[in-house]
């Protein structure tokens, strides 16, 4: 794989030159990961970023009762972990492969040595920027919305308007990216489908047409 050439696909490095991608290139370090395999640990000693090539990575986050919540679904060509670039030297959240996955490996103390070049330093700050919004976003989506809310408006972000979905989620990580338990999300399946809002056949999740008003 051209490393540089796939750089350059991340908006988190679009404005990078074209040598300062070769620079990135030249630190990255690929690494492959199997389905369900732990990248990192919430709490683990943060030495390095990522950014995504294939597959796709869930970021949890620890709550309270034991309850895990995902932060976000990595998708390829984003960046992640760069929390502990600046602000804490550990790793805010656990980072799991949700389907075989290749990412690069940016380890810190050589990134860090590119953000001498000011425009470097520049575009990076601007997707920080971006990050934080997010993070506010999503601790708002968790405390303002009940669990039903949250459920349809993760299926419109994660699946468009489509009334008949594949699902290509464990109902584990769906209870956990709507903030809600394995048992409380099985009970609003099962409501669900009591009122014929929804049906569900094996991996395909159908929603009756008056959900979507």
């Amino acid at each position: 794989m051209d490393i540089a050439a796939f750089i350059e696909r991340s908006d988190y490095f679009r404005g990078v030159s074209a040598s300062n991608r070769k620079l990135l290139a030249e630190i990255c370090i690929p690494k492959n990961l199997v389905k369900k395999e732990a990248l990192f640990y919430e709490g683990d000693e943060g030495n390095a970023f990522y950014l995504l090539a294939s597959g796709a990575v869930g970021l949890y986050k620890g709550v309270d009762n034991g309850r895990e919540v995902v932060i976000k679904i990595i998708q390829p060509v984003e960046p992640f972990a760069e929390v502990v670039l600046f602000e804490r030297s550990t790793y805010p959240v656990t980072a799991i492969a949700i389907k075989d996955t290749l990412l690069f490996v940016i380890p810190k103390k050589q990134f860090l040595s590119l953000l001498d070049n000011e425009h470097f330093r520049n575009d990076f700050i601007t997707m920080l920027m971006m990050k934080q919004r997010y993070l506010a976003e999503r601790i708002k989506f968790l405390t303002v919305h009940d669990v039903e809310e949250r459920f349809f408006i993760f299926l419109r972000e994660h699946f468009g308007t489509n009334l008949k979905l594949q699902l290509n989620l464990s109902k584990k990580d769906i209870a956990a990216a709507i903030g809600a338990t394995p048992e409380t999300y099985s009970r609003l399946i099962t409501r669900l489908s009591k009122e014929n809002r929804i049906s569900i056949t094996g991996k395909i999740l159908t929603i009756n047409s008056q959900v979507n008003k």
